[in-house]
């Protein structure tokens, strides 16, 4: 891993330093996450701290790499983007590039039957190969990528051997062949290419011999003959065929071979196919009846319902196929898990997979319509004149898919459900489909591809009884294939044993009695854990989000974290639950309604309660620890001590905690509803609280809103006045970011009122000075500075910095919309002092933000443009894309003011390459402004101030 700048080669730093450069370079101009890199670098162990070393060694490799990007963004190398990093370089300033370009052109070149454009080509391509790629790096990648790039070269080499050969070189290639033959001595081709060269120089004896040398290495350490290929070139030369004979180029015909398609960049959600699928070609071809023939577009949308008795097979079935017939819908494909038989009640509702598509589809949080109509009008249209693949799993009835149907043709929309969704059949034209159970064939197969042909051919009469006791039931079949898998010492005849002493538990498969399936098939894989495992097994029925991670389920289950990974590696071996990350768990829907069945008959309701107590109580702990990283020295609220047992997790760095917020975030929603349902209303409030800074900043507006009002409704339901107040507070603050202001300002008026009533002084001063806020967004300037100075005489008086430092910020923005620039500029010094004091970089760069507009409307543009280069620093420490926007639009406007409209031309392009992401409504006017500074100097100019 070398580096240089013209001549001079740069000293990149620890090897540790070198493997992020590595990763970077190699995944140039695409994105790669800081999981990715961590893995990279440490594997699947990384120190605690990894997150913060890692930004220390791109914040160090910038330094070297970067040297003029202060003043030129254009020059930068490595590029911040959501939750990772982008190394912005050219193929051709990277050897691997270099050698990957030369290869592709060498293949064209061959394809077009110039074969010695080609070989040139290859030549050039490996003579720049120096030493061991990567060499000194360790970790993950750089084991990966080292075998990788090994394996370029030796294809590159075959390629280049084959087409000297082709050229009549064969005396020259003798040499290097004999090498690598020795160096590989069990790749076929080389031995092959070598015997073709030996046998063209008349060296009869010695290709002959080099097969022999072959074929016993192949026998002796892999206990296989040579392929045909290799075994008809033996032949041939024993023969002396006249095919071997050399030809000029002049006299073959080279077939054309055509590149291969650059794969389209569009959405592909589906989960990954099932390795082991076999048999249903029946159905399978009737779902292929719907495709329309040939190139031609579908003139309807088409739907298929697949319908069946729970572990029929229908999601591996709609899955497979999905893929299958993916390639014909160039646009892409949507997944969705509509948990319409979910074993908590948690039904997902026609807004939640709405939005969820939405975003699949690439709309931002923020452009996402509150109202339900406008969400799938908006669906619709993206969907319009594409081609797209559409599968709904688990649907629980009619009315929970037919708002996701597209509104156009050209889409296939594939739909799994127990239910038979006989009105979306009559009313939509869908095409049913019932899965019944496997065929006698099928159900071998099945088995076969589990446990191998030698196992299931020693005792064909138990495989028959195993199929048969299992009533070909897909799901039943995985159960038992998985025991025999992990008991391979286990004689089949002992496992259909097992089967036949549960008392029929697996004959009611056949009789289709859902209830007694279910709980048959689990209650045989159940009884085989450890007491532990059996214990957490059954509470995980209690979590109610949609997955869980090993630190929840250890609070869950009052362990120590060690010992709780110990029981959900052994759940996932038993496959009773799925590991969907390193560390991240989901439980199948049928596997949750079991789990919550033995939990209700095993375990006492003191203990449920408990349970749960201390996973809510865990979310609740976790996500305040991570509150003041985003919002410092805001008023915290007040917690009870965890329960015994619940071990919260901490953070040390901001960008820590939200990366754990963004994954946990469907979880820490459902547990405010969990809470709210189950009767903790204290919690409920508490946990929707503390999550405010974190869905604030990430713009999640949706879940802010839901959460807000939940917890309202449990305080209010419970008496609880204090959380009333609070969620009041955060009903209000959610609806003035959805711009419903009206509605804002009388749930504040709400919480003010009940704030003075409970003596509450900082509630009081909240909402008092949110109010000032409303009033600022709605132009009611008198008001806004009005309210806004109650708030700050009031957060002064009870010695709340918080709530001092926004009243001074907001009145600074007040004073400046006025006019009143002595006085914006004072208030807004001070805001900086008090935000500096506690380390609040993100009211910071708003602050500065608005500095730099009272500079700019000063005409102080060198203040301004410092002003905003700080702005611009702090918004990227916390990760505030919508401040960075903002500010590099307004820093745009004062680089056009002073006569730099290239540097107003770059600001503005970052804008809106960040307003673009997330489809801020913005981003339009912007394109605008940018069109007219580059229409001709005759043109209107942008209105410099306009911003």
């Amino acid at each position: 891993m070398r580096v240089w700048r013209g001549e001079e080669e740069l000293i990149l730093g620890s090897p540790q330093q070198r493997v992020v450069l590595a990763a970077l370079l190699l995944r140039r101009g695409h994105l790669l996450t800081t999981a990715e890199i961590v893995h990279a670098v440490w594997g699947e162990k990384p120190p605690t701290a990894a997150v913060p070393v890692l930004r220390t060694y791109v914040s160090r490799l910038r330094k070297i790499l970067e040297p003029g990007r202060v003043s030129d963004e254009s020059r930068a190398v490595i590029v911040s983007a959501t939750d990772g990093y982008v190394a912005r370089v050219a193929d051709d300033a990277v050897d691997v590039g270099v050698f990957e370009q030369r290869v592709a052109r060498a293949t064209q070149s061959r394809a077009a039957g110039d074969l010695t454009a080609a070989s040139r080509l290859l030549h050039a391509a490996l003579n720049d190969w120096h030493e061991t790629p990567l060499a000194g790096l360790t970790g993950p990648l750089a084991e990966a990528e080292r075998s990788r790039l090994n394996e370029a070269r030796l294809s590159a080499l075959e390629a280049r051997f084959d087409i000297d050969l082709a050229l009549g070189r064969h005396d020259s290639v003798i040499s290097d062949l004999r090498t690598l033959t020795d160096q590989h001595p069990l790749r076929e081709r080389l031995c092959r290419l070598l015997m073709v060269a030996l046998y063209r120089a008349g060296r009869q004896g010695e290709a002959l011999a080099c097969y022999r040398k072959t074929r016993n290495t192949l026998v002796a350490e892999l206990g296989i003959e040579p392929g045909p290929s290799l075994r008809e070139l033996h032949h041939n030369i024993l023969t002396a065929d006249d095919s071997l004979e050399y030809s000029p180029p002049s006299q073959r015909t080279v077939a054309p071979v055509s590149a291969p398609a650059a794969p389209p960049a569009v959405p592909t959600a589906l989960p990954a196919d099932l390795a082991t699928f076999t048999g249903r070609h029946t159905e399978l071809e009737e779902v292929r009846a719907l495709l329309p023939t040939g190139d031609k577009r579908a003139e309807t949308m088409a739907i298929s319902v697949v319908s069946g008795m729970a572990g029929i097979g229908k999601t591996a079935l709609a899955v497979h196929m999905a893929h299958e017939i993916a390639d014909r819908f160039p646009d892409g494909q949507l997944f969705i898990n509509l948990r319409g038989f979910d074993a908590t009640g948690s039904i997902m509702t026609p807004e939640e997979a709405i939005r969820i598509f939405l975003d699949a589809l690439g709309v931002s949080p923020q452009r996402i319509p509150a109202q339900l109509e406008a969400q799938i009008l908006l669906y619709r249209t993206l969907l319009a004149h594409r081609r797209m693949l559409i599968l709904l799993d688990n649907a629980r009835d009619v009315e929970q898919i037919r708002l996701l149907l597209p509104g156009s043709p050209g889409c296939l929309v594939i739909v799994t459900s127990r239910n038979q969704l006989s009105s979306l059949i009559a009313g939509e034209g869908a095409r049913p489909l019932t899965l019944h159970q496997l065929t006698q064939s099928d159900a071998h197969d099945f088995l076969r591809l589990r446990l191998g042909t030698k196992r299931l051919s020693a005792q064909p009469l138990a495989v028959d009884e195993i199929v048969a006791l299992c009533g070909r039931l897909p799901l039943a079949l995985a159960v038992v294939a998985a025991r025999a898998a992990l008991n391979p010492g286990f004689p089949l005849s002992a496992i259909a044993d097992e089967l036949r002493e549960t008392q029929g538990s697996l004959d009611a498969f056949v009789s289709g009695d859902l209830s007694t399936d279910v709980r048959a098939i689990f209650s045989w894989s159940y009884d085989t854990l450890s007491p532990p495992a059996s214990r957490l097994f059954r509470l995980l029925g209690l979590h109610v989000g949609p997955d869980i991670s090993a630190p929840a389920a250890a609070a869950l289950a009052g362990l120590p974290l060690r010992e709780a990974r110990g029981l959900l590696a052994e759940l996932s071996h038993a496959h009773l639950l799925i590991e969907r990350l390193p560390g991240r768990y989901t439980v199948h829907d049928l596997l949750r309604v079991y789990a919550r069945e033995r939990v209700r008959i095993d375990e006492p309701a003191e203990e449920q309660d408990r349970a749960v107590e201390r996973l809510l109580s865990w979310y609740l702990h976790t996500v305040d620890a991570a509150y003041p990283l985003f919002a410092p020295h805001r008023r915290r609220i007040h917690l009870e001590p965890t329960p015994a047992g619940c071990r919260p997790l901490s953070f040390t760095a901001h960008d820590q905690a939200l990366q754990w917020c963004e994954i946990e975030r469907a979880n820490i929603v459902a547990a405010v509803h969990q809470a709210a349902s189950s009767g903790r209303a204290g919690t409920a409030w508490r946990l929707a609280a503390v999550s405010w800074g974190f869905l604030y900043l990430r713009s999640h507006l949706h879940d802010w809103l839901d959460t807000a009002r939940t917890a309202l409704a449990a305080a209010r339901a419970a008496g609880d006045r204090r959380g009333e107040a609070q969620s009041l507070a955060d009903v209000a603050g959610a609806l003035t970011h959805f711009r419903r202001f009206d509605e804002g300002a009388d749930h504040y008026w709400k919480a003010m009122i009940l704030s003075r009533e409970l003596g509450d002084r900082d509630g009081r001063a909240d909402a008092v000075l949110n109010l000032g806020n409303v009033y600022l967004n709605t132009g009611r300037i008198d008001k806004a500075v009005e309210y806004t100075r109650r708030g700050l005489v009031t957060a002064r008086h009870n010695g709340y910095s918080w709530g001092e430092a926004i009243s001074l910020a907001n009145l600074g923005d007040a004073y400046q919309q006025l006019g009143r620039f002595d006085e914006a500029a004072d208030c807004l010094e001070q805001s900086l002092t008090i935000l500096r004091a506690f380390g609040n970089r993100w009211v910071e760069g708003i602050v500065l933000d608005i500095l730099g507009t009272v500079d700019h409307r000063l005409r102080r543009y060198d203040e301004a443009g410092e002003h905003y280069e700080q702005a611009l620093e702090a918004h990227r420490d916390v990760a505030n894309q919508w401040g960075e926007g903002h500010t590099l639009s307004n820093l745009g406007d004062i680089q056009l003011a002073t006569g730099k409209p290239e540097e107003a031309r770059i600001s503005w392009h970052r804008a809106l390459a960040i307003w673009s992401d997330f489809d801020h409504p913005d981003a339009e006017s912007m394109r605008d402004r940018l069109h007219r500074l580059n229409a001709p100097s005759g043109d209107t100019p942008p209105d410099a101030a306009s911003a």
